[in-house]
């Protein structure tokens, strides 16, 4: 079976499959794709980590590009992170020179010499991220009809990490427009280790094609999941999966410093704070350690990338950057600090080890405070079900409208008022749906028209045109931050608040694991140089938008464990001791019919629904008449005010009964939607409520018993 799929494929890449990577066979998924892919069709692929996915999709297109005669630049490969492009370009770069083609890098990081030489000599792969791409559309200095006019196919890497946020619709949006440009329907095929619904992430990749053209998933061997996010398979993966608890970052260092010596360890953490506090007690232990977090320099982080590669007996300490597919060679252990957000991003992490013959996928919670420790175990109850989180696209991505016109505009410099939804193929919520916003943009001054056609505005100008309107190829917002520099070298980025705040005694800075002396501040050029100091740094970084919220099903499953549900993992005797207390200390809070009103003195009522941020604002704005106004959403419970009694209650919820509201909507938490200030304030508030509510989920809340208890 193995040879007849690769009598497939090119017969030049045939023989460097077999002589110069020395397999024998192909790999199931590496077998199934070649047929659909080679057909142009659409396809979703499947596989763990370490999978062979790359290969899967590269072969197929690469024996296209050569039988179909394909010019220019016929592939692109698209991915989240800049250093999982810098570690997939030597494999591909390889690929390609195979077959006498070539591949190149284009990002924030490669210089102008470089691009300047990629547009001259267009290479047949290009490894890029959906923001650079925007940048080419609207640069002035590319040619993108000429550039892309030979598209035939794109990769996404990692679509997962794509489709469950606003950098998914930027992505569609882009593609369909890169689809008008080659004057061709482009192939799209995404690339996955964990997701629970591949159906529907298929028909969400496929955009305007979706029900027009042929698609697949494909996962042989890997369980797919049913409705739900459940996988058909109750059992978890192999492994050795442990959780502790330790109480400190400081004991954590201890615990990371004292164990498995001699061995390459990744430990995962929640904030770029944490790493930077837990790298600084490693290395004060001897420990050899490196960093990568996103406000790193390109060299701090290249670094650890290189450590991931070469390095032994050393520790590295990353942010989620180090989660996604970059090979990390012979890695023994995954050590992760409190919990990640999702069980989809553990499953990520635990597929990093156990890829060496003879050896097993392993992951060891080190949980430093209370909260984190409940919600470690929580999500290894879910994770031990076979539960994966479906990947959902954010609902009503108005903004995203708004700064697709303007970035459309930008693009062609004048574009037919009746014309302008075309450039997405019927794609909504971009096409003719959109028109209210255009009006808008229109009416402020971000468009002009005249002529029948439209074009960047005055506003547009004054808001989005800073160096040549850079701020409007992402979709995510950035907080400004201030570099930093030891002599001429860069070390990274840190938050101004560091630099503006009171201080007793000198300003010290945390970064890149060591403490830093601050000696000047560049203001006009938001810059600050430093010198060594032992030790006394602090780090931080603030960011806008959303706090990351446990899931409804995270947070009923934390409700399990403290009614007495153990995870089914390795508990060491301080996990169970904290297990025991926990369970203790939230005993009159939890109840195994329903869920739970506790008063306590007077005024502190709280109803405990264990049911999520989203569903609680619902369940808040919904039940406004007994809930305490000007409240703050928590995970697990919701304040109500002091006079609720249990006839007020019943009221309240017959009639949330009738129809749920959408959650309440600051006018501050808006600026954290990027590009909200383009559209009416509130169209720009019902699109952030949208995105706030779970109404599935608030009303199995409210059909839930309600226990009346008083607390000492």
């Amino acid at each position: 079976m193995s040879a007849d799929a690769l009598d497939l494929l090119d017969p030049i890449l045939t023989h460097h499959i077999v002589n110069t990577l020395g397999w024998r066979s192909l790999r199931p998924l590496q077998q199934e794709a070649i047929g659909p892919l080679l057909s142009g069709h659409d396809a979703v692929l499947l596989a763990p980590t370490a999978g062979g996915k790359t290969e899967a999709a590269a072969f197929p297109l690469l024996t296209r590009a050569q039988r179909q005669g394909w010019k220019g630049t016929g592939i692109l490969y698209v991915t989240p992170l800049k250093a999982l492009l810098n570690n997939l370009h030597p494999r591909l770069e390889t690929y390609t020179g195979w077959v006498g083609r070539t591949a190149e890098l284009w990002h924030g990081d490669i210089a102008t010499s470089r691009r300047r030489r990629i547009l001259t000599q267009r290479p047949d792969l290009l490894l890029t991220t959906p923001e650079s791409l925007e940048a080419m559309l609207v640069s002035t200095h590319v040619d993108h009809r000429a550039f892309f006019s030979g598209l035939h196919s794109v990769v996404v890497d990692e679509v997962h990490a794509f489709a469950g946020d606003d950098r998914g619709w930027h992505l569609l949006a882009v593609l369909e427009r890169l689809q008008r440009i080659a004057e061709r329907p482009v192939q799209r095929i995404g690339l996955s280790a964990t997701v629970g619904n591949p159906a529907e992430l298929l028909d969400w990749l496929q955009g305007s094609g979706r029900g027009k053209r042929p698609g697949h998933v494909i996962a042989p061997g890997v369980p797919l999941p049913a409705v739900g996010g459940r996988a058909a398979s109750a059992v978890p993966p192999p492994g050795d999966i442990e959780l502790d608890y330790v109480g400190s970052i400081a004991n954590a260092a201890t615990v990371v410093a004292a164990l498995h010596q001699g061995e390459k360890r990744l430990v995962f953490c929640e904030s770029r704070r944490t790493v930077e506090e837990l790298g600084e007690q490693l290395r004060l232990r001897g420990v050899t350690t490196f960093l990568s977090h996103a406000s790193l320099s390109a060299d701090e982080r290249r670094r650890a990338e290189q450590a991931f590669a070469e390095a032994r007996d050393c520790v590295i300490v990353s942010t989620s950057t180090l989660e996604l597919g970059i090979d990390v060679g012979d890695l023994d252990r995954v050590i992760q600090l409190n919990a990640p957000a999702t069980v989809a991003s553990f499953l990520q992490r635990l597929g990093r080890t156990g890829r060496r013959p003879g050896t097993r996928r392993n992951c060891l919670f080190l949980a430093v405070d209370d909260a984190g420790f409940l919600a470690a175990a929580a999500l290894l109850l879910a994770w031990s079900r076979g539960w994966v989180e479906p990947v959902t696209a954010p609902p009503d991505p108005r903004h995203l409208v708004a700064q697709q016109l303007l970035a459309l505009c930008l693009q062609e410099h004048r574009v037919g008022e009746n014309l302008w939804a075309e450039w997405w193929g019927g794609l909504e919520p971009f096409g003719r749906a959109a028109e209210p916003v255009v009006q808008h943009l229109v009416e402020q001054g971000y468009l002009d028209r005249d002529g029948g056609t439209l074009f960047i505005g005055p506003e547009a100008e004054r808001r989005f045109g800073h160096r040549h309107f850079m701020n409007l190829t992402a979709s995510f917002t950035a907080p400004p931050e201030f570099t930093v520099l030891s002599g001429r070298k860069e070390i990274g980025r840190t938050d101004p608040d560091l630099l503006t705040e009171e201080v007793e005694g000198p300003r010290k800075l945390l970064l890149a694991g060591r403490s830093w002396l601050v000696t000047y501040i560049d203001w006009r050029r938001r810059r600050c140089f430093v010198e060594p100091v032992d030790e006394g740094g602090r780090a931080k970084w603030s960011g806008f938008g959303q706090d990351r919220v446990r899931s409804h099903t995270l947070t009923r499953a934390a409700r399990e464990i403290l009614l007495g549900t153990d995870p089914p993992v390795i508990l060491t005797r301080r996990a169970q001791a904290k297990l025991t207390e926990a369970r203790d200390t939230h005993r009159d809070v939890v109840h195994p019919a329903g869920t739970v009103i506790t008063r306590r003195g007077d005024s502190d009522i709280r109803w405990w629904t264990w049911g999520g941020h989203r569903a609680n604002a619902t369940l808040a704005a919904s039940l406004s008449s007994v809930v305490l106004p000007h409240r703050i959403i928590d995970d697990r419970f919701i304040r109500l005010r002091d006079d609720v009694t249990p006839q007020t209650w019943r009221a309240a919820v017959t009639d949330a009964g009738t129809g749920l509201t959408l959650p309440e909507v600051d006018v501050r938490a808006v600026r954290g939607l990027k590009f909200s200030e383009a559209l009416p304030q509130r169209v720009a508030q019902a699109t952030l409520a949208a995105r706030l509510a779970d109404t599935e989920a608030a009303r199995a809340l409210l059909a839930e018993p309600v226990r009346f208890l008083a607390r000492g």
